[in-house]
């Protein structure tokens, strides 16, 4: 009788384990879709499905792909349980795949949806949610093409003080007076680099000086494609204020390629010539203070300018004159008063102060709890 009743026992236990496996049976996920990435070059397609239920026993997802003709292959690993969209960037352009989702529990049981219809990537000729960058960039644009119209038309263009830029005269009279020369370093920085094309252009305007006022120019370089460009800056320079005969190339040096070596040779030279006046202007690094504090030590005017703001204290510290970040971009159109630089120097001014007013009325909005702006440039980023 006994054993009977364990019997039954067991009997009960397995029906109601059984019972329980069926009624814990997994959902498949459902209105599973496939399509291609918006706003993409066409190497992705973006699958979705609906979020299952929380006690639905699902514990993950795994995504399996088909290649028209072949067989399925597992993309992406397990995803967690919320996840509702996965974005398959393995795919090969021209190809059509079609999507399997399959479900699965904490005991690794699975279930999977019905397969998507074949779809296939395309990019697209314009990003939708990046037109409100091109709006800007259109209005950006006008401004600067409506200022370079004003400064040809003959109107006078306001430009901001910069007195790094207006003691150039008085280091180039200061020279030409004394009977010295002008010492012109471009920095470390190479010919592709935009901190040294800067620096040309400002070394063509003091070219046109010097050459007026027939003040040697000493002009050491560490690269030598560099040197070869300032060579052909320099003699232009000459022939346009019609002084070919003051020009010497042999002012226009290579010198090492080496950064401290480069900064010793300029020291050297400093230090035997005496410059009146130093201008070092470009790309620097950890050889800026050396340059500085020699030029400062034998009493000449210096007037530093970079990009660099690990190397602006220094500049600081030991020069006369500064040219802060953005000031050694802006310092053609200073120096030259071309109508073309000046307009596009007002035009990019223009756009800064339209951002600046843009990023205070974000900050305003934020804090009264309005943020489509935020939002906004989120979107576009």
């Amino acid at each position: 009788m006994i054993k009977i009743i364990q019997c039954l026992a067991v009997c009960l236990v397995l029906c109601l384990s059984v019972s329980t496996g069926f009624s814990q049976v997994l959902p498949p996920p459902s209105n599973v879709t496939a399509m291609d990435t918006p706003n993409d070059d066409g190497s992705s397609i973006t699958i979705k499905w609906d979020a299952a239920p929380e006690d639905s026993g699902i514990s993950g997802y795994q995504i399996l792909r088909r290649l028209a003709g072949g067989g399925l292959e597992e993309v992406g690993g397990i995803l967690p349980a919320g996840t509702t969209t996965y974005v398959d960037s393995t795919i090969e352009k021209g190809n059509a795949y079609a999507y399997i989702v399959r479900a699965v529990s904490a005991t690794e049981a699975t279930v999977e949806s019905e397969e998507t219809a074949p779809v296939s990537g395309s990019g697209e000729w314009f990003h939708t949610g990046k037109i409100p960058l091109l709006v800007a960039m259109l209005l950006f644009s006008a401004a600067i093409v409506w200022n370079i119209y004003d400064a040809r038309s003959g109107k006078e263009i306001f430009v901001r003080r910069i007195p790094g830029l207006e003691a150039v005269d008085e280091a180039i009279g200061r020279a030409t007076e004394m009977g010295r020369s002008i010492l012109y370093s471009l920095g470390l920085g190479r010919v592709e680099e935009v901190p040294t094309i800067a620096s040309m252009t400002i070394l063509g305007q003091v070219a046109r000086r010097t050459a007026d006022y027939e003040t040697p120019l000493r002009v050491p370089c560490r690269d030598p494609i560099v040197m070869n460009v300032v060579r052909e800056v320099v003699r232009t320079a000459y022939l346009d204020e019609g002084r070919p005969d003051v020009y010497n190339e042999e002012n226009v040096f290579f010198l090492t390629e080496s950064q401290f070596a480069y900064a010793a040779g300029v020291d050297g030279i400093m230090v035997r010539e005496k410059p009146a006046a130093v201008f070092l202007q470009g790309q620097f690094f950890a050889e800026s203070l050396i340059l500085a504090e020699t030029g400062n030590s034998i009493g000449a005017i210096q007037i530093a300018g970079t990009d660099s703001e690990h190397q602006l204290p220094f500049f600081i510290a030991a020069c006369d004159y500064t040219l802060i970040g953005e000031e050694l971009y802006a310092a053609s159109a200073y120096l030259s008063r071309e109508p073309m630089l000046l307009g596009s120097l007002r035009g990019q001014d223009w756009g800064k102060l339209f951002i600046f007013g843009i990023i205070v009325l974000g900050v305003v909005l934020e804090l009264a709890g309005v943020n489509w702006i935020t939002t906004l440039l989120q979107r576009v980023s």
